[in-house]
């Protein structure tokens, strides 16, 4: 009788833990929805809305984009370094450019961008989100006639995805112009055979599946963190909404959509 009834009880714990995995991905996807017709809407940029995403795509880009590169170069500077002096102590110098940029331009830059913008700008955003709809703010701000997806949530989303494009395409290249001046330094000759190995590596196929990576990485930045704190808190049971409060939920969630990802492109790349 009692394994019956412990049976019955985890049954039930499995059950309402998966329709509530479901309920959130779920919503997850109709917020996407919401947010990508409102991207084709050209009302979202008339006089009235243009002026608020101009603001929070400056905002949220501009400082971040230049101490982000400053580090990202520093650390680029370090890895071409180790990676050259590696390959010329085991007699493998023609390899180490591709080596630099198969590991830096292709895999490293693009999981980095994504990975900052998320804990500098998307999960503090949800995070917040989620403290006004428990306090009842948000709520209050539409009984008001705010219309929150556009003036609140749409802003940040696309600056999200705006960022994470930015700070990827900015470093990738200035990775790139280090990896040609530490390899051949400050003269023009070698710049016909830095440009055909590079060439040969972007191929038809790598440059497109870096670049939906690049894609991916950034609507799953900007979405997943702000999905769940746009619904009202009594969709949530107590402890969703404890989880919400605190990001983790959103943070396992997003990081497992970015593994997720960076296995796909991996599969693309080298099988």
């Amino acid at each position: 009788m009692t394994l019956s009834v412990s049976l019955i009880i985890s049954l039930r714990r499995l059950h309402r833990a998966t329709m509530a995995w479901l309920v959130s991905w779920w919503r997850m996807l109709h917020f996407a929805t919401l947010v990508f017709s409102l991207a084709l809407s050209p009302s979202s940029y008339n006089r009235d809305n243009r002026p608020i995403l101009a603001h929070r795509l400056v905002t949220n880009t501009a400082p971040n984009l230049v101490w982000f590169s400053v580090a990202c170069a520093l650390v680029s500077l370090v890895l071409i370094r180790i990676v050259v002096v590696s390959a010329q102590s085991y007699g493998l110098s023609r390899y180490a450019l591709e080596m630099v940029v198969r590991v830096l331009v292709l895999e490293l830059i693009p999981l980095t961008a994504a990975l900052f913008v998320a804990l500098r700008l998307t999960l503090p955003d949800g995070i917040a989100f989620a403290q006004m709809r428990s306090s009842g703010m948000l709520d209050t701000m539409q009984r008001q006639g705010v219309d929150l997806l556009r003036r609140e949530y749409f802003p940040r989303v696309m600056s999200g995805i705006f960022a994470v494009w930015m700070l990827a395409i900015v470093s990738c290249v200035t990775s790139l112009i280090l990896a040609y001046l530490t390899i051949y330094g400050f003269t023009p000759w070698a710049l016909q055979g830095y440009t055909r190995v590079v060439g040969q590596i972007f191929n038809p196929a790598v440059a497109l599946i870096l670049m939906l990576k690049v894609i991916f990485f950034s609507f799953a930045v900007a979405l997943i963190p702000l999905a769940s704190s746009y619904y009202p808190e009594e969709l949530h049971s107590r402890r969703n909404r404890l989880w919400a409060a605190h990001g983790l939920s959103e943070m396992l969630r997003l990081f497992s959509v970015i593994l997720l990802i960076e296995v796909a492109s991996l599969m693309g790349n080298y099988y």
